[in-house]
């Protein structure tokens, strides 16, 4: 008797292919095709964007490879659908899948803006820089209805608290009003994510982000206000993107940016599954390659967690692109991403909105 067949399909404008349960849940289905399937038939996924109340906006990290302690996501889920995002298997604490779930189940914190100003205000509130964006991307479409990332940005201008922001959109621009202005008291650094020069790659690779063309923009439009940017090449792919990575660290460099970093591929729990689906429909000549090449970076494994190795791999392949970043890095006279210091003496803590008004 044959295998069932996967019910594994492209959908237009997404990047996942599937949809399967998340490591949490008890159950699993299995879809298989009954021979009744056509194109026409299928029901392209929507985007569902679904309010969120937190009690909590700020995170804190020890991680020692993260270049920031605090941070801060005003949406759960990426419409981006960037199909590698590590931030997938964060779905599964909702109960949803890491798949087309986590692009098309998306949660806006619509108290963002005032569960900030309350933890900025506590008296024991340490002043760190405040990175946004560290799980999903701030500026993905939706934010451009609930402008959630910036209203988060006026508080922090407001009280002269500093951020750093990463991104792959060019909503970013939006929002250069603000963030020129915190860059006259080195209050922010920008990110911008690129990690290909190849448009058709990154259209299948991050289907609803800007184009790496766009990006390139970005850089140049935010560096001409003042606002200082770096470019971080992630995540690197062996055999799928790595072939650029020389050509963003130039270009970059020749539109503005100040710094570059860089992080290759990673595919933490759900995701293995995710990216080799993608792989086969995509680039089913060259899957097992870039399979074997990944893993020879994690000791073997699809992926290694340890905190010394998980963001840049191990081995000769790793130690090859480390080396191409050096490289490309210095003679484009960028630093290493991360090593701005940006200025937290000027914090104000914010005042509370009361219904009672104040007196002075």
């Amino acid at each position: 008797m044959s295998e069932p067949i996967p019910m594994i399909r492209v959908h237009k404008g997404r990047g996942a292919a599937s949809n399967p349960e998340g490591r949490f849940e008890s159950t699993r289905h299995q879809a298989e095709d009954d021979g009744w399937y056509r194109e026409d038939d299928e029901h392209r996924p929507v985007t569902e964007v679904r309010e969120e109340l937190a009690r909590s906006v700020i995170t804190r990290n020890d991680s020692p490879d993260i270049g920031f302690d605090q941070a801060m996501n005003p949406y759960r889920g990426c419409e981006h659908g960037c199909v590698y995002c590590y931030a997938r298997p964060s779905h599964g604490y909702l109960n949803l899948s890491a798949g087309l779930d986590f692009e098309t189940k998306l949660f806006a914190k619509s108290n963002l803006a005032e569960i900030l100003r309350g933890e900025l205000a506590k008296k024991n509130y340490v002043c760190k820089p405040i990175n946004i964006g560290s799980n999903t991307d701030p500026y993905q479409p939706i934010e451009k209805r609930w402008r959630l990332t910036r209203a988060a940005l006026a508080l922090l201008n407001e009280c002269n608290h500093p951020c750093t922001i990463v991104t792959k959109n060019a909503l970013i621009e939006r929002d250069i009003d603000i963030l020129a202005s915190m860059a006259e008291r080195n209050l922010v650094q920008v990110f911008i994510s690129i990690n290909s020069l190849d448009n058709k790659l990154a259209s299948k690779l991050e289907p609803r982000a800007s184009a790496p063309h766009s990006r390139l923009k970005v850089v140049k439009t935010l560096c001409d206000a003042g606002v200082p940017v770096g470019v971080l090449v992630a995540p690197i792919i062996p055999a799928l993107n790595e072939k650029d990575v020389e050509g963003i660290i130039e270009r970059a460099a020749a539109n503005g940016a100040n710094s570059i970093g860089y992080t290759c591929v990673r595919l933490p729990h759900e995701l293995k599954q995710l990216f080799r689906e993608w792989l086969d429909i995509h680039y089913p000549d060259r899957a097992a390659h870039i399979i074997s090449l990944i893993q020879q970076m994690n000791g073997g494994k699809d992926y290694d967690s340890n905190f010394a190795t998980r963001m840049r791999g191990q081995g000769v392949f790793a130690d090859i692109i480390r080396k191409r970043v050096q490289v490309a890095s210095r003679k484009a006279g960028l630093y290493r991403a991360w090593d701005t210091v940006l200025d937290t003496s000027q914090f104000v803590p914010p005042r509370i909105h009361s219904p009672q008004g104040e007196l002075f």
